[in-house]
């Protein structure tokens, strides 16, 4: 006999699909969900099947680990200043190659093989992410030089509202180009956070390999003001990795975008709970 609840699941989802369809998701892709074999189909799945219902799903990547792993294989030892990767000339051929030429084009693959349209763009394609350098500055004040490390100076969004009006998946590897064509590498979580604001999206989505934010007694939050993440971030509650996705989420947020999420990418399907679910899981983020 057919277990009636599997109906209830599908109604609880109808609001979530009605009040979404038509709008932009931004989807932060990195960690454990996008290195771990069994969690990469779960991931496409939800992609195709947010299109499918009427979302536009807009994809930002990361991959660190990649980076650091080939340039070890190439003899080059990865160097970081405060978490930062030190990123010369040869190093940014380095990221570009993993990024562009070949994380991008696996996720693209992977979302197409289960059924999307995804197809992948950097900052560089159509001049959808200008850069400039970013300054690193050291807890003692000083400012060091961190190479071709950027942030993002302006979003044109053009490339991205052709491919999602045209039924196309946008997946964007976080390289942009500054004034005299340079390259930069830019922070993924920061990219999708910008992205989000220049778009305007209804919703910004980081998977990460934590529940989402937890306080100070280690328990997850579930909701998250502004306020309250400032007070979090200045008593050193939020640090380390996080600290670019509740920035990015900020950011989002003051953009326009309506919330921001960070939620565990570990959990298979954990875009869909989170989206089509009353609980949801992980950390929301409003103003």
């Amino acid at each position: 006999m057919i277990d009636p609840r599997r109906a209830e699941v599908l109604l609880e989802a109808l609001p979530y699909i009605r009040e979404f369809r038509g709008k932009t998701v931004v989807i932060k892709y990195g960690g454990a969900a996008m290195e771990r074999a069994d969690l990469k189909e779960p991931f496409a799945l939800d992609v195709v099947l947010l299109q499918l219902i009427g979302f536009k799903p807009v994809i930002v990547h990361g991959g660190g680990p990649q980076i650091g792993a080939l340039m070890k294989r190439l003899g080059k030892e990865p160097r970081f200043v405060g978490g930062m990767r030190v990123t010369d000339e040869e190093t940014i051929e380095i990221v570009e190659m993993v990024l562009v030429g070949k994380i991008n084009k696996e996720i693209v693959g992977l979302i197409n093989h289960h059924g999307g349209k995804a197809v992948g763009v950097s900052g560089k394609d159509a001049g959808l992410l200008r850069a400039r350098r970013r300054p690193h500055r050291l807890p003692s004040g000083e400012e060091v030089d961190i190479g071709l490390v950027g942030e993002v100076e302006a979003v044109n969004t053009e490339c991205i509202r052709l491919l999602d009006d045209n039924g196309f998946i946008p997946v964007i590897a976080p390289v942009g180009v500054g004034a005299a064509g340079e390259t930069y590498n830019i922070n993924a979580d920061l990219v999708a956070g910008e992205i989000a604001a220049a778009l305007g999206a209804e919703k910004l989505v980081h998977l990460t390999d934590v529940q989402g934010i937890l306080g100070r007694d280690g328990t997850l939050i579930s909701t998250l003001s502004r306020k309250e993440a400032e007070r979090l971030m200045g008593a050193g509650v939020i640090d380390g990795g996080m600290l670019p996705k509740v920035e990015s989420s900020l950011r989002a947020l003051e953009g326009g975008t309506a919330k921001a999420h960070i939620i565990d990418g570990r959990v298979p399907h954990a875009i869909l709970l989170e989206l089509f679910t009353r609980e949801g899981i992980g950390t929301e983020i409003v103003l």
